[in-house]
């Protein structure tokens, strides 16, 4: 099996899943409309409701995309076809890149969907600042990305689904995607700016006022890849000892 069919393969397994649409696409832009329809003109977190909203549930649907491919692995686990890929000529790190790929580009309908929906209610940014939101949570979103990996290996495929959309609204109730914060100030809002989830949120922020992330952010999102990535290289090797 060549990379690119490789590739094809596993994009067109995420896009025949229905629960895919349903929980990184529909729901965000539901609960988007629903909850910002009425606040068109309020301001929260220093910036404008919509603004930080369609921010919110943006990060919100993608989180649930760039943990997908645990959810794949395990399928893949279980069902023996990682076996199969091991015995074939098929390289282990273009396994991982091909389903590191899928879960971006399946992010990316996310954001712009929510994008089109938050200009329908006011929100207008330049084409730069949409741009350099994008990024931020393009990068924002790698610990996601590996936090998937680390649960698909290290956990069976039946416990998978309910696991990885636990650890997804934990983080966005930390974060504050469902648009309120748990605190301001004090030990929770510390523990909140430690998590990737909070910065994410606030990615729209930044744009909005013409700054940029503060080095926090870039900390933050910095240790947790380079805490998970070693993990997720044990759960691999630990996972490939058994077969």
């Amino acid at each position: 099996m060549s990379s690119a069919t490789h590739f094809r393969y596993e994009v067109l397994r995420v896009l025949r899943n229905r629960v895919f649409y349903a929980v990184t696409l529909a729901l965000p832009l539901v609960l988007f409309f629903g909850v910002a329809s009425g606040q068109r003109h309020a301001t929260f977190s220093g910036t404008s409701f919509p603004l930080y909203f369609m921010t919110a549930m943006a990060v919100y649907g993608s989180m649930f995309a760039a943990v997908g491919p645990g959810a794949r692995i395990a399928r893949d686990i279980s069902g023996g076809w990682t076996r199969q890929l091991r015995i074939t000529p098929l390289r282990a790190p273009t396994d991982l890149a091909a389903k590191v790929a899928s879960a971006y580009l399946m992010a990316l309908p996310t954001l712009v969907l929510l994008y089109l929906a938050g200009a329908m209610l006011g929100v207008r940014l330049a084409a730069s600042q949409w741009f350099e939101m994008t990024g931020l949570i393009v990068v924002g979103l790698v610990p996601f990305v590996v936090i998937g990996f680390v649960v698909g290996y290290l956990m069976p495929a039946d416990a998978l689904t309910p696991a990885l959309g636990g650890i997804v609204v934990l983080f966005s109730l930390f974060g504050g995607v469902y648009g309120f914060e748990l605190a301001k100030s004090g030990p929770m809002f510390d523990v909140m700016q430690a998590l990737p989830s909070y910065w994410l949120v606030q990615a729209g922020k930044s744009v909005a006022v013409g700054g940029a992330w503060p080095g926090q952010a870039w900390l933050v999102i910095a240790a947790w890849t380079v805490v998970l990535v070693p993990i997720s290289g044990f759960a691999y090797r630990r996972n490939a000892a058994r077969a």
